[in-house]
């Protein structure tokens, strides 16, 4: 009989985590080729506008193998219901037999995706994080930068979102962590004013332009995870000194990466994979005058990681 568990008994065991380790492991064996991981499921919604993505795979040599349904519905903010849901499915790689339900709700979803936001960050931010700026008041926008503390040096932030009400609450949150924000309405304060940006919106049209990008600057983008979605100016793509993706296959068909590949302004040997960079330290930042930028669309290794490591340490509290 699968076990099933609920999402306070998950972020209980997440608390005794090392997640952030976890995921940068997931990404050295994924461009290692120790994976299999099939092309990204997906369903669009039109009326209301929405996505669910089912992603899936495992490890070679493994125990398991992992299905995630996660879902993203961008107009529940205004039924005050959360914008995503989702579950994790665990199964044996053995038998097949289906070992165990994490109804997360979203929660390892959003919290794999801040892991390897700060994965990136520990080997493309440049050293001296004056200011952190986020294009995005949500949750993923909050867990993003608290899951550099352990990375970045930095308490200082910049975020835009799409209302006041929006910022005020993040804010709010944020300050009870210990962070000084500042809001804003105007993606140019961001970009003036921080060398570490985070773009974690579904915003179709971009934030800024390549000539509005100070040096220095590094950029992790991962709020375009489906065609048609867009959040910064393609040339940056081009322009950057170090483009990665979480999965060179993924990215050149969706998300920041795709959007200039498409229009061939960019070729896959210009592109490193971030478990490459995690292995090779000649691939990483080497001056803190390159402009940098990492394209999360969210790999099926992270999901993998992240409900092996909270299953194992939920059968451990038993």
């Amino acid at each position: 009989m699968a076990k099933i568990y609920h999402l306070d008994q998950i972020k209980a065991v997440l608390a005794k985590i090392d997640v952030i380790s976890a995921i940068e492991e997931g990404f050295v064996f994924y461009s290692q080729d120790k994976t299999v991981i099939p092309p990204v499921g997906e369903i669009i919604f039109e009326n209301p506008p929405g996505e669910t993505h089912i992603k899936y795979g495992y490890i070679k040599d493994d125990g398991y193998y992992v299905i995630k349904i996660a879902t993203g519905f961008y107009q529940n903010i205004e039924l005050d219901l959360p914008t995503s849901d989702g579950l994790m499915l665990l199964f044996s790689q053995k038998t097949g037999g289906l070992i165990s339900i994490l109804l997360d709700e979203g929660h390892l979803t959003n919290v794999r995706t801040a892991a390897a936001g700060a994965v990136v960050a520990k080997y493309l931010a440049p050293k001296k994080v004056n200011r952190i700026g986020v294009f995005g008041a949500g949750i993923q926008g909050q867990l993003q930068v608290q899951y550099l503390k352990s990375i970045v040096d930095c308490q200082d932030i910049v975020v835009w979102g799409l209302n006041q009400k929006e910022l005020d609450h993040y804010q709010n949150i944020m300050e009870a962590d210990g962070y000084q924000v500042k809001t804003t309405l105007q993606a140019s304060d961001i970009v003036s004013t921080c060398n570490l940006i985070i773009t974690a919106t579904p915003s179709k049209t971009p934030f800024f332009t390549l000539d509005q990008v100070k040096p220095g600057t590094h950029i992790t983008a991962m709020g375009a995870d489906t065609l048609g979605k867009n959040e910064i100016d393609p040339m940056i793509i081009k322009s950057a000194d170090i483009v990665v993706a979480d999965s060179i296959s993924q990215c050149t068909e969706r998300g920041e990466i795709s959007n200039a590949f498409q229009r061939q302004l960019i070729s896959k040997d210009e592109i490193v994979e971030l478990g490459s960079i995690i292995i090779d330290p000649s691939l990483r930042r080497q001056s803190d005058d390159q402009i940098t930028v990492a394209d999360l669309t969210g790999v099926a290794v992270q999901d993998i990681q992240i409900t092996k490591k909270v299953y194992e340490g939920l059968i451990e509290t038993e």
